[in-house]
């Protein structure tokens, strides 16, 4: 009990240093002697958790995406017909608020950026089922296109939202990532910022 403790207290240490470490500079510039020194541990230490620096940020990135397919699991699982992007989107951003400081990095001058949309793209099957359901003209290429689309723009989204320091709700927030996929420009209009996919 008290080794799997301490393990726990020593990579929230590592992770916090090499968050820190990452917002100021790329990955490939940080050296383990800076990290240990910022997580104030020694080298052994890191070793025995991490083969190297990359190895570490692909560990972290593999717990955040398990976080988010379990947290998404209740959802992603509903039958479609109960289901709608704004719910999905909504737990995702919900998944990335109580990960802050990875997405912070992830969305950041120096992060992963194919990680992001990885995360993004967690609920896509569902997302474009539905689309394919309110846009029943649309061809599959086209849905497939749109969500590409809105996908981008959601990263930009979320980049925003950081940047306030995620002050505004998770559910908030996907609502008007909806409104602005579905209105485009009128989304600003008052008689189309109340429309979201809950009514649909």
């Amino acid at each position: 009990m008290g080794n799997d403790h301490r393990t726990r207290v020593t990579k929230i240490l590592i992770r916090k240093a090499f968050t820190d470490l990452l917002k100021k500079k790329p990955i490939q510039s940080i050296s383990i002697k800076e990290l240990c020194e910022a997580a104030q541990i020694n080298r052994g230490t890191f070793y025995t958790h991490y083969a190297d620096i990359y190895d570490l940020l692909e560990k972290m990135e593999e717990e955040m995406m398990e976080d988010f397919q379990k947290a998404l699991e209740p959802l992603l699982s509903m039958e479609p017909e109960g289901l709608t992007p704004v719910k999905i989107t909504t737990g995702i951003f919900q998944c990335l608020k109580e990960n802050a400081d990875i997405c912070t990095v992830t969305l950041g001058d120096f992060g992963d950026k194919e990680f992001a949309l990885r995360l993004i793209n967690l609920g896509r099957e569902k997302c474009v089922e539905t689309y394919s359901r309110y846009f029943e003209t649309a061809t599959p290429k086209q849905i497939e296109f749109f969500y590409a689309f809105v996908s981008a723009g959601c990263i930009g989204l979320l980049q925003k939202w950081l940047a306030e320091g995620m002050v505004t709700s998770a559910e908030e927030i996907a609502e008007m990532a909806e409104n602005i996929m579905m209105f485009g420009m009128g989304a600003l209009k008052s008689g189309n910022i109340q429309k979201n996919f809950k009514e649909f």
